[in-house]
């Protein structure tokens, strides 16, 4: 039985299990994260495993704090251009990061990317808290999948 679903998309409620799921992306809407600047629509998460697929849109100067790639984490750059401390990831290319790393990652003219992640990133919050791309508890939400 699956457990993947992808939120904001209509139509979906009613298929068989093994139906595939057609979504029409621009009708989803842009869900705001608490980074400003930076806002997703989900294509598929799924909690029991913790695989995330997502567009990412974020602002010019936009900004992702100090986060883990608890497992492979995948970006393909659509618009813009992603960056961090290792290089830079222009529109057309694609950068993957392995089980582990960490990093902050910026946008300094804005940029439109398609991230894959085996399990959501940990953001390392100023309190010592560990939490996800929207505040909640990164381990309430995201550590079953990891065990």
């Amino acid at each position: 039985m699956t457990t993947a679903i992808t939120p904001n998309a209509a139509g979906h409620d009613d298929l068989p299990e093994l139906a595939s799921r057609f979504v029409s992306v621009h009708e989803m809407p842009w869900e705001p994260t608490r980074f400003p600047g930076v806002e997703a629509k989900t294509l598929l998460v799924d909690p029991k495993s913790g695989l995330l697929t997502a567009l990412l849109k974020m602002d010019p100067g936009a900004k992702l704090p100090d986060h883990e790639h608890v497992r492979i984490e995948q970006t393909f750059v659509i618009e813009g251009a992603l960056v961090c401390g290792e290089g830079t990831c222009a529109a057309g290319n694609f950068v993957w990061r392995p089980a582990g790393s960490r990093h902050e990652a910026s946008t300094p003219n804005g940029g439109l990317m398609l991230a894959v992640f085996q399990l959501p990133n940990k953001f390392f919050d100023a309190d010592g808290g560990v939490t996800d791309m929207l505040g909640q508890d990164w381990q309430q939400v995201s550590g079953a999948a990891v065990d």
